[in-house]
């Protein structure tokens, strides 16, 4: 480990942009993706749902790879910064394949649509697990990591606002009456914007911790020290069921408001009378104010977790956000500030519980650490990550296959069933998610009284450890 002092706010922010970057595409794939292949792209409902299901898997399978491979990388940048630096541009460039529309008959656009979004999830993971393995070795403070996954989310926050009240707009400009047309040059847009920002992070930040030297472990060692990590264990099953929920809802909150809500007039204050607002604007309105909310949960995260840990708040913001959502199933098309107000309080306390993860995760590789006298950040989360990809994938496929159970047919007068599916979909479905997620909180072993005594054990052999390496 090398010296260390506070980060410096330049190192903060150019760290944190990377995951603007990020959101702009995750937050699509999580929002839009499903719409803009059944809508835009083509394809039936139960084919984007298997498609999502067999991409997500196949690379969640190869994240634990891609972390034992990083957590062995050496190069005078370090262990996980140079993957920034090597994907960042390849992956801009399948960003805009995979939301290119060939003209081709279905069963080409189908094969299309495998070949080119399963190779954007995999560049997606070779790029996520090394930066988000950064955060456990840019600092060894567990309280200055808890700011820093603060700060991060943020700015990830930030990118799902641009997204959610972008997108749709642009494309419909952009595409001057072609929506593919519209849908393509937004990502040229978004991958120019991607490699400026993550060239920032690759730039101006640095890893400080390096594990205490021991004889080089197989991957299989390192896999067993994972299994026998009980906290990363419940963190991972939290992060599969808290992702699978929010999926399930975002996957299909554009055809909520294409289809239940449709256009609405809403009497403004100083409008001068009632106005009508389109699905596009009325759904693009709803995403960015749930991500500017989501921006002021994360902001107050620290506020909230100072006073009863980590533990404590994680199951009192998971509570209230799943309490937000089950009430969409007694809403009607026409009840819009509820459902703003509702999707307001969801966001400012479902939010702050990816940041909240995300830093215990860098707890668990202490954890680890402590335990086993190895460390093995990459693969703790990459590991982790993979809890993401497979809730995503349970999530997206679900919300796809129960569309196409329905009967959803895209761009038609739905009928009551599918109607009611959406409901469904937006509102009890991941409320149950949510209350399975709020019981694994009990089981979570690490209480802050546990993280100091680990802390102060980790310091004292790193310093030692340095102490010898410079004849100290």
């Amino acid at each position: 480990m090398t010296a260390h002092g506070p980060l410096r706010l330049r190192e903060k922010i150019c760290y944190s942009v990377g995951d603007l970057a990020s959101n702009l595409y995750w937050n699509t794939f999580a929002v839009y993706l499903l719409f803009f292949y059944t809508d835009v792209f083509g394809i039936p409902a139960a084919a984007a749902g298997t498609l999502f299901l067999v991409a997500r898997l196949f690379d969640g399978v190869i994240d634990p790879v891609v972390g034992m491979v990083a957590d062995r990388t050496e190069t005078r940048w370090g262990r996980f910064r140079p993957y920034l630096l090597w994907i960042c541009v390849p992956f801009a460039v399948m960003g805009v394949l995979t939301f290119t529309t060939p003209h081709l008959a279905a069963e080409g656009r189908l094969v299309w649509a495998y070949a080119t979004y399963v190779p954007l999830m995999i560049l997606f993971t070779a790029f996520s697990i090394p930066y988000s393995a950064m955060l456990g070795v840019i600092s060894p403070d567990p309280a200055e990591r808890t700011n820093l996954a603060s700060l991060k989310f943020i700015f990830a926050y930030t990118g799902c606002v641009i997204v959610s009240g972008s997108l749709l707009p642009m494309t419909r400009a952009f595409g001057g009456g072609n929506p593919a047309r519209g849908w393509q040059l937004s990502f040229v847009t978004y991958g120019i914007a991607f490699v400026i920002l993550i060239f920032f992070t690759f730039s101006f930040t640095r890893e400080r911790v390096r594990p205490v030297p021991t004889a080089e472990g197989s991957m299989k060692h390192d896999l067993r020290d994972l299994m026998g990590n009980r906290p990363w264990i419940i963190l991972a099953l939290m992060t599969i069921t808290v992702i699978l929920g929010s999926t399930v809802r975002n996957t299909v909150t554009a055809h909520y408001f294409k289809y239940f809500v449709g256009s609405q007039s809403v009497s403004l204050p100083f409008a001068g009378g009632p106005r009508t607002f389109s699905f596009v604007e009325l759904v693009s309105t709803y995403n960015a104010t749930g991500q500017g909310a989501a921006i002021l949960g994360v902001i107050l995260l620290n506020w909230f977790v100072r006073p009863m840990g980590k533990k404590r708040a994680l199951g009192i913001l998971l509570a209230v956000s799943t309490m937000s959502n089950a009430v969409f199933c007694l809403l009607k098309p026409d009840q819009l500030a509820a459902m703003f107000s509702f999707n307001v309080l969801g966001s400012i306390t479902g939010a702050p519980l990816f940041a909240l993860l995300w830093s215990m995760y860098a707890d668990a590789a202490d954890y680890s650490e402590w335990k086993t006298g190895r460390r093995a950040t990459g693969l703790v989360f990459s590991a982790s990550i993979m809890g993401t990809k497979i809730g995503g994938a349970l999530g997206a496929a679900s919300a796809g296959w129960l569309l196409a159970g329905v009967g959803f047919q895209p761009n038609i007068a739905e009928p009551p069933e599918v109607l009611h599916g959406l409901v469904m979909l937006m509102s009890l479905i991941p409320a149950a998610i949510g209350f399975f997620s709020l019981v694994l909180v009990l089981f979570y072993p690490l209480n802050e009284k546990k993280l100091a005594e680990v802390e102060i054990d980790l310091r004292v052999r790193r310093a030692s450890t340095l102490a010898a390496a410079t004849g100290g």
